[in-house]
């Protein structure tokens, strides 16, 4: 039985930020991890509160258990009574993987709690909780093998593992696929693991970006959420886990962490091994309040980009392959007039890329297409005061190329034989010093010989065998897994390419949205969002992205009227209101164009840099007509003078007419001057007549609404066919 009087005794340790609150229990005489007591919302009273908690929270226990209360650790384990995903998982020579730590201490660093432990037989352990001023919670781990053993210790997981309480009964998660990328999905909390594991080799089209629990029926702008993110390229995992007999104090659990393959992290003494970081998000305002936390932790980056993200054009969707020069000219010619400021150059400039099944890995400028070199494409380029950008895809190569003809070896592949192609590629094998230094000194030779502006970093396959050939035990030759040490060798070359060019900017591609997370953000200046340039699956693809990716940092771009993906037709109106939704760009041989589309394409890219200190700063806010038809999209600025919303309708609904929708965010004890910005496009009506607040909206000085009738009562929409929308510009009067 627990001594009620010793447990009061005890002390806790806690950070507290931005409403949010971690609170641990350091176990007497570092005998054991910390306990995790609580994390969500901060509780009024503070340290006090947080003393009295253990004493207050401490779980009964039921017959055909333990017999007295066990707790959930910061890393817990079967040492613990904990019978669930573990922490840590991993063997020294197949000896017994269970840790019982000690010598464990907890102390605050700042705003960081720092867990430090060994392992009789020779493991440290380093764990760091930190707590930024947005209420964004890091965790990050590190085991070292300190034994005198030599045979080492083998790594199969280190995760990061934090509770939930019984009200989070609802589970959300994303899925996807190319041209489909965050797709959500619910489910009840029930018993069991809901694990959602990525074995792609990248994140891929159907990552979860965030794996929620929450209060039933959480949704945009209501209910308590708790989220994970696994800050990782790589193989990945994230759980929600609830056993029958709860975990600890708690109802269930939440986490994530790298995935590893059996024997891919070998530590011998000495060597560490760094976990990826995990980010947890708590929030008492719905999915909203999760994203406003993220966006400002992102924001609060010393790397984040400062300065106006410039609109774009990219050649793929334009020209293709077909790299004709005097085409390539009028199209930068077109794009400078309408108000473009950023020209990059799509794939098929290289080599013998004159279609996807040759010549990726020779990163040499094509004399057959450039008989005088790139010079006269980049010059006339920048001689009209635009941005030069280049597409690469560093890690994949054609068999069908010189790079694999002179260094067969270079390709990451088993003892056996390539794997199966896909979009007729292999991988470069990046833990190969002489290829990564030959692809670093390609890829920095072109930035510096044609000054290029940017980079859009593109990787179109999953990982499959992903292993390379070493010496293994008795002199054999085995397949070792790679992931872990190719993402590694990734990042390295990002980041010795920034070190060496520190104003290049580059885009994480990954045939669109699959290598989304926030440590490729880390290193890059945004996401391709996806594939699909249609603008109707866009309005949902961009809507949950947004969860995690801020505007600024979400590629979104007007494609040709009829999507090369879904072969859909959809007006330009559409097509430029969602391109609006984030960094936005055009994708399109605009040297087709009629001068209405070009009159229309200008005023719209003014706009777009009129509104983007607002759009790429503001807190996101979002919500839809009770049956999901119309969705409503705004950024506030943070003192809520001013806002743009997006009001679209994705598919017809039951009712003719949908009604009044509140604006949210604003401050209900003002006014709002309300317009409705044309150079976004305007919506196909299907009314005899608008709602009485349009055209007024529609003059420049807008119709004048109280706050207080726009956050609750909300302006009827006008009756719109599928994929019509509007842009709202509301400023305080």
């Amino acid at each position: 039985m627990t001594d009620q009087a010793d447990l009061s005794a005890r002390t806790t340790v806690h950070l507290e930020s931005a409403g949010t609150a971690l609170v641990l229990e350091p176990r007497p005489g570092g005998s054991g991890l910390p306990e995790v007591i609580h994390w969500g919302p901060a509780l009024e009273g503070g340290a006090s509160t947080y003393a009295a908690l253990p004493a207050l929270t401490l779980a009964p226990v039921g017959h055909s258990a333990l017999d007295v209360p066990w707790p959930l650790t910061v890393l817990p384990g079967e040492a613990d009574g904990w019978s669930g995903t573990p922490g840590w998982a991993g063997h020294r020579a197949g000896g017994a993987g269970a840790v019982r730590w000690h010598e464990v201490t907890c102390e605050r660093e700042g705003e960081t709690l720092v867990t430090r432990a060994t392992s009789p037989d020779g493991i440290r352990l380093e764990l760091r909780h930190a707590l930024d001023e947005h209420g964004v919670l890091r965790v990050d781990a590190t085991v070292t093998n300190t034994g005198e053993d030599p045979a080492p210790l083998d790594v199969s997981a280190l995760r990061a593992i934090l509770p939930l309480p019984v009200r989070a009964d609802e589970v959300l998660d994303l899925t996807g696929r190319w041209c489909r990328e965050r797709s959500p999905q619910r489910s009840h909390l029930d018993h069991g693991t809901h694990l959602r594991a990525s074995r792609r080799g990248r994140a891929g089209h159907d990552a979860t970006l965030l794996m929620m629990a929450g209060t039933r029926g959480f949704d945009w702008r209501t209910g308590e959420v708790w989220a994970v993110h696994t800050a990782w390229s790589g193989n990945h995992e994230h759980l929600v886990e609830a056993l029958p007999e709860g975990a600890g104090r708690h109802h269930a659990v939440i986490g994530g962490g790298e995935l590893l393959a059996p024997g891919e992290v070998r530590l011998a003494p000495g060597e560490s091994y760094a976990a990826p970081t995990v980010v947890f998000v708590h929030s008492t305002e719905g999915l909203d309040g999760l994203s406003r936390r993220l966006h400002r932790s992102l924001r609060s980056r010393a790397g984040h980009p400062s300065r106006p993200r410039p609109v774009v054009l990219n050649t793929w969707e334009a020209v293709y392959f077909e790299t004709d020069l005097e085409h390539l000219k009028a199209l930068a010619d077109t794009a400078s007039r309408i108000g473009v400021e950023r020209f990059v150059l799509d794939d098929g400039w290289f080599g013998s890329r004159r279609h996807d099944r040759a010549g990726l890995g020779d990163w040499v400028v094509s004399t057959d297409v450039w008989p005088e070199g790139m010079g006269p494409l980049v010059d006339h380029v920048k001689g009209l005061g635009l941005e030069f950008g280049l597409w690469f895809e560093p890690e994949m190569v054609n068999e069908d190329s010189d790079l694999v003809r002179a260094h067969p070896e270079w390709v990451l592949r088993p003892a056996a034989g390539s794997p199966r192609e896909w979009r007729w590629q292999q991988l470069l094998d990046l833990t190969h010093d002489d290829a990564r230094e030959q692809l670093l000194e390609r890829i920095s030779g072109l930035v510096t010989e044609y000054g290029i502006d940017y980079i859009k970093w593109d990787h179109n396959r999953d990982l499959l065998e992903a292993v390379h050939t070493v010496d293994g035990p008795g002199g054999r030759r085995v397949d070792a897994p790679a992931v872990h040490a190719h993402t590694l060798a990734f990042y390295r070359l990002l980041d010795d390419l920034r070190a060496r060019h520190p104003r290049l900017e580059i885009e994480s591609c990954s045939s669109g949205g699959a290598r989304v997370d926030l440590a490729v953000l880390d290193r890059t200046d945004r996401i391709w969002t996806s594939d699909c340039n249609d603008a109707l699956e866009r309005a949902n693809i961009q809507r949950w992205t947004s969860l995690l990716v801020p505007a600024e940092l979400m590629g979104t771009h007007i494609g040709p009227a009829t999507a090369h993906t879904t072969h859909r037709t959809l007006d330009l109106g559409f097509r430029m209101l969602m391109a609006l939704q984030g960094h936005p760009g055009l994708e399109w041989d605009i040297t087709t164009c009629s001068a209405g589309e070009l009159e229309a394409l200008t005023a719209w890219t003014s706009l777009a840099r009129e509104l983007r200190p607002l759009l790429h700063s503001g807190d996101l806010v979002r919500s839809e007509s009770p049956d999901g038809t119309v969705t409503v999209t705004g950024t506030v600025e943070a003192d809520r003078g001013r806002a743009a919303y997006t009001v679209a309708r994705l598919v017809t609904g039951r009712d003719a007419a949908t009604g009044a929708l509140p604006l949210p965010g604003l401050d209900p004890s003002r006014s709002y001057a309300v317009r409705v910005r044309p150079e976004a496009g305007l919506p196909a009506v299907v009314q005899n007549t608008p709602p009485a607040w349009w055209e007024p909206a529609l003059g420049e000085d807008g119709v004048v609404v109280p706050g207080s009738v726009l956050t609750t009562v909300g302006l009827p929409v006008p009756i719109m066919g599928p994929a019509q929308g509007y842009l709202l510009d509301l400023r305080a009067v």
